[in-house]
């Protein structure tokens, strides 16, 4: 673990990381897990808008190595993607597993084997466990995390989300996740609404962003050159400016600070429904993306990884860029 020992032990130690399961769990009975606080009884199979009951429903697990080099490493980043979402991007690449036409129900798993799929993947020599889109599971990711950490597990925990979280739940994971990985995907409401269906997605995902700053700070790296603690935060670059990047970077260099390490991705292409709305029909501009970089040197945001197009200083020639997701990499199961 490179001298590193993640929260979530020393809460196993002290019984703190049952507890934290145990309260989350409570809150499924009413749940608000997630800012929507749809206030639904998911313990007895009320749906709300998540479409996710009691337990986690897996999409799928595996070695993934095309995450930023931090995280994917030599070994690869341990991902377990999770079913359904909180958001209804109309562009969404992975549309299949977040906004499924047809019920998830099977995929669900019970809370050993969710811990033994942690387990799995770090016997695989994976540098950490990646939960992506783990909002509207934060308490069955805690309660499985508790069995996995009794049997063995130690290695850091990455909340790979959209941004909009709970700051009740966030605060209950404190201490248990090492690695928060946000996006923030719009600075102005009415975007949001229209392309993700979310009318207060910049007030949730600004104080989610600063609450995982205190909590776990600035990105910690090893001499490996693996993240083991800290804050990352992703912004997808969209046509148009739809994402309102100036803005969402200039709150995070005046707010979050210029030392956080950012994730500024280029890979955008009109898929899902993207093509309905005509803003969002095409892919983006090398000019685009240039203009991006040009306000992250206006900002002074000099930590993280860019993709494509630019030859600035900015620039990391290694990054590895984000794929849809890909069965022939899932393991067993």
């Amino acid at each position: 673990m490179n001298g590193h020992t993640p929260g979530y032990l020393k809460l196993l130690k002290t019984g703190g990381l049952r507890k934290k399961a145990d309260a989350l769990m409570g809150i499924l009975k009413n749940c608000t897990l997630c800012p929507r606080d749809c206030r639904i009884d998911r313990t007895a199979g009320s749906l709300g808008y998540c479409r996710s009951g009691y337990l986690p429903i897996i999409s799928s697990y595996c070695a993934h190595h095309g995450e930023e080099p931090v995280l994917s490493g030599t070994k690869g980043s341990g991902t377990i993607f999770f079913g359904n979402c909180n958001l209804r991007c109309v562009f969404c690449q992975n549309h299949q597993i977040s906004q499924p036409v047809c019920s998830l129900k099977e995929k669900e798993v019970g809370f050993e084997i969710l811990a033994d799929m942690m387990l799995e993947l770090q016997s695989l020599g994976c540098h950490n466990i990646n939960f992506v889109s783990p909002s509207h599971f934060a308490a069955q990711i805690v309660m499985a995390a508790d069995i996995a950490a009794s049997k063995g597990l130690m290695i850091p925990l990455v909340y790979n989300t959209n941004g909009y979280d709970s700051l009740d739940t966030l605060r209950l994971l404190e201490g248990i996740i090492d690695i928060y990985l946000p996006d923030i995907k719009y600075s102005d409401d009415n975007a949001a609404m229209e392309y993700s269906k979310v009318e207060d997605y910049v007030e949730h995902s600004r104080v989610a962003i600063l609450e995982m700053k205190r909590q776990v700070g600035d990105l910690i790296i090893d001499a490996e050159g693996i993240a083991q603690r800290g804050l990352i935060i992703r912004h997808l670059v969209l046509p148009n400016d739809l994402a309102g990047s100036r803005e969402s970077l200039r709150f995070i260099a005046e707010k979050v600070g210029r030392e956080t390490y950012l994730s500024v991705m280029s890979q955008y292409f009109p898929t899902h429904k993207a093509a309905e709305y005509p803003l969002m029909s095409r892919p983006i501009s090398s000019r685009e993306y240039e203009k991006v970089l040009e306000w992250l040197d206006k900002f002074g945001l000099e930590n993280g990884w860019v993709q494509g197009y630019s030859s600035s200083d900015y620039y990391r020639p290694d990054f590895e860029k984000d794929e849809p997701f890909n069965p022939d990499t899932v393991i067993g199961r």
